[in-house]
């Protein structure tokens, strides 16, 4: 009876020193990652843009008004079209609110201002039908700002997004003509300036880059239509007829970069 007692007693022990050794070799598990959290484009965002600017349809056309003027336009001693380059630095702010769904498209409104340094002025010499000398016809146009409402649609790759846009604008045009005599003296002059509008279209890419803050690439082609300016015969000056018509076409192609800083959790 005391053998199989102390057999009994060694094989427990046996036992519970396998366990306590099984127990040391197990693995201990980690805990689990907290999850990752999931980045969203929804909500108010505010910022800043520069870049270049430059016209799209750079051709001035110019017809005459009564038989005279017509001639001289026909005879080339006025330039019946010219070529303006409008172009410069473009800069200003954004506001904007998006709504990401579906997952992962995205619907916005963005709305943005910009001081813009779109120029241009080009003197052109002609000769006159008859006579000797020589004529100066000087063109000019500039944008002095310009103005955007937009919608914006875009697919998302959770921090990235592409998009598409396009909706209103207008801006502060000024375009001018003035002809010159032989002397020197102003003969035909002309000028409209104000607020013109049209559309704008285009499209960009956006990135999160830090928690709160995306900066984008964007190109914008707006198009605020065409103005015509009646150059008008100065009483006295010498010139003849009544005056001329140079059509200016408002539009071009914008290039910049922004940076926005989107409100509440991302």
């Amino acid at each position: 009876m005391k053998k199989l007692t102390v057999a009994g007693i060694a094989l427990l022990a046996g036992t519970t020193v396998a366990s306590a050794a099984d127990l040391r070799r197990a693995p201990v598990k980690a805990p689990p990652p907290p999850p990752v959290p999931v980045f969203s484009w929804t909500g108010f965002y505010i910022g800043v843009h520069a870049g270049y600017g430059f016209g799209a349809d750079d051709n001035v056309d110019t017809t005459g008004q009564a038989p005279a003027n017509i001639a001289n336009v026909l005879g080339g001693a006025r330039p019946a079209n010219v070529t303006l380059d409008r172009d410069g630095f473009v800069g200003g702010g954004q506001i904007g609110y998006n709504w990401q769904f579906a997952p992962n498209w995205l619907f916005g409104i963005e709305a943005d201002i910009s001081y813009t340094d779109f120029r241009e002025s080009t003197t052109v010499t002609t000769l006159p039908l008859a006579g000797p000398g020589t004529l100066n016809n000087t063109f000019s146009s500039r944008i002095d700002w310009l103005g955007t409402v937009r919608g914006r649609l875009g697919y998302v790759f959770d921090r990235t997004l592409i998009y598409a846009t396009g909706g209103l604008a207008y801006g502060d045009v000024r375009n001018s003509v003035d002809f010159f005599g032989t002397a020197g003296q102003l003969q035909f002059t002309g000028s409209t300036s104000g607020i013109e509008t049209g559309y704008t279209v285009g499209g960009g890419i956006e990135h999160a880059f830090l928690p709160n803050w995306t900066v984008k690439g964007e190109y914008l082609f707006y198009d605020l239509g065409s103005r015509t300016v009646n150059v008008a015969v100065i009483p006295g000056s010498g010139g003849g007829g009544t005056g001329y018509n140079s059509t200016f076409k408002n539009d071009g192609h914008i290039a910049r970069i922004g940076l926005n800083y989107k409100f509440g959790p991302m």
